[in-house]
């Protein structure tokens, strides 16, 4: 670090010498040595450093922006507190780690927990018993450590959007006294969407390097539990719907979906159902933002991306493990990769991205809206559209990249000293078709590329070298890269 501020120095008293000898030199030589000067000054600056400035320029607002956003249906308050605080209250030993698909004992709780954290990815599970959750959630909420706040992704959502006093947010699901308390005053929550109790969700959340027992977590991540019925079955949807008349908005947020998962396989059926009636209710000229979260069950993955809602929205928000499970669960390219190993590989990202809008994305043989995807991963963001369809979208993948790197770090603007550059410096755009090798650039963090009519736009994140909190760091991303994002009138 201190070489390069010497350097820094040493080529700031340069300049000055220019200035000084500037009339005795031939103006095309001091013009050479200035550029070559300035270059190399550039040059010394952190690639951090180098990526904000960058930024700063790329990010700027719609010709057309959002007026009125209605965000639903899922809403509840978190609990959050670091999991090994948490399973050592419950007197849990640290355990070899095991995927749950839901949770039924505090056994099944830290095999799964220990399960993600080694490989410090995030997950969300339901926990079935309702009377070993409610003894679990009032351990959490009463230690001393844990920290109450708005909690799921289409309250956080509506929380983010709500920092901007341009926008009117709607905000429809469970909503009790305490997620009223502590939403924005800028929300708008229907009264038919307020309930005498709160849904609890708790995140454990851990560090990178913190260990438990003999895992260790390779990065900082969160693992969310709950026993959530009113979320489960989607019980705002119908008032979500009903209130969009009355509330006029320009965007719909949809989440909540993988909520349905701790339903019975026909409840589960026939609420999806319902879900997709009333969702095709809403008028077409108002596009829809669907934001997914962790799931297990892969038929219900199918059946939401082929015949049920994909169809219906206008775009998506999902992070790697998302992706991943989506690509399994419809056998679309890389479906037999088990797992992510470090960072997401751009090319197999891409390929994935663009077979889901080419396969289900709109086209004139198909009968879907869907026309873009926000790809989120620790590392990187990519956002993917279909020509002639969104505009602003070098801006909104940077905006999205900044947003994660202030709210992990808990700073107003990103931090350089507390941030570093994870993304891949060289990758390549594909693994199933000839691809193109892009070497990335800090002075020019957004990159573009196009495959058969479908346009990338990509940056690095600035990763957060301690993060203050890791929950709704997507939804935050969602949101922003959505604020900043124009549709095109068709």
């Amino acid at each position: 670090m201190w070489q390069r501020s010497v350097c820094v120095g040493l080529l700031a008293l340069a300049l000055g010498y220019l200035c000084v000898l500037g009339p005795e030199l031939p103006p095309a030589a001091l013009r050479q040595l200035s550029a070559s000067l300035l270059g190399t000054l550039r040059r010394a600056r952190s690639l951090e450093a180098r990526t904000v400035a960058a930024w700063q320029a790329a990010i700027v607002r719609p010709a057309r922006g959002w007026a009125r956003v209605a965000v639903g249906v899922n809403a509840c308050v978190d609990v959050v507190l670091s999991g090994v605080k948490l399973l050592e209250a419950l007197g849990l030993e640290p355990s070899d780690g095991k995927n749950h698909a839901v949770l039924n004992s505090g056994q099944d709780l830290r095999e799964a927990f220990a399960h993600f954290m080694e490989r410090g990815a995030a997950a969300e599970r339901f926990f079935s018993d309702a009377e070993a959750f409610q003894d679990i959630a009032r351990t959490a909420s009463e230690h001393p450590a844990a920290q109450l706040y708005v909690g799921g992704n289409a309250a956080l959502i509506g929380q983010k959007l709500a920092t901007n006093p341009d926008l009117k947010i709607l905000l429809c699901g469970p909503v009790g006294p305490k997620l009223h308390e502590l939403l924005d005053d800028n929300v708008v929550v229907p009264p038919e969407s307020m309930q005498e109790r709160d849904e609890f969700h708790l995140i454990l959340e851990y560090q990178a390097g913190e260990q438990w027992g003999r895992v260790r977590a390779p990065a900082a991540n969160r693992f969310i539990f709950s026993h959530d019925l009113s979320n489960g079955a989607l019980n705002m949807l119908e008032v979500f719907v009903s209130s969009l008349d009355e509330f006029q908005p320009d965007l719909v947020v949809l989440s909540g979906l993988h909520m349905m998962e701790g339903q019975s396989k026909e409840m589960r059926q026939r609420r999806l159902m319902e879900a997709v009636a009333s969702i095709s209710d809403i008028p077409t000229d108002i596009p829809i933002h669907l934001e997914l979260a962790s799931m297990t069950d892969q038929d219900f993955m199918s059946n939401i991306m082929h015949q049920q809602v994909f169809p219906l929205v206008n775009s998506i928000g999902l992070n790697e493990q998302e992706l991943l499970f989506l690509t399994q669960s419809a056998s679309g390219p890389h479906a037999s990769l088990a797992s992510w190993s470090g960072v997401p590989d751009v090319g197999v990202v891409s390929d994935i991205l663009f077979w889901i809008l080419k396969e289900h994305g709109k086209a004139a043989e198909r009968a879907s809206d869907l026309t873009r995807i926000h790809f989120h991963t620790l590392a990187y963001h990519i956002l993917v559209t279909v020509d002639g369809h969104w505009g602003n979208q070098a801006a909104a993948v940077a905006a999205g990249a900044r947003a994660a790197g202030t709210q992990a770090c808990a700073t107003d603007t990103i931090d350089t000293s507390k941030v570093f550059l994870k993304a891949p410096l060289e990758f390549v755009t594909s693994h199933t078709e000839a691809p193109s090798k892009i070497s990335l650039n800090p002075d020019e963090p957004v990159v573009r590329w196009h495959r058969e009519g479908i346009s990338f736009h990509f940056t690095p994140v600035l990763v957060c070298k301690d993060p203050v909190r890791t929950v709704g760091l997507g939804d935050a991303i969602s949101a922003e890269g959505l604020l900043y994002s124009e549709v095109y009138p068709q």
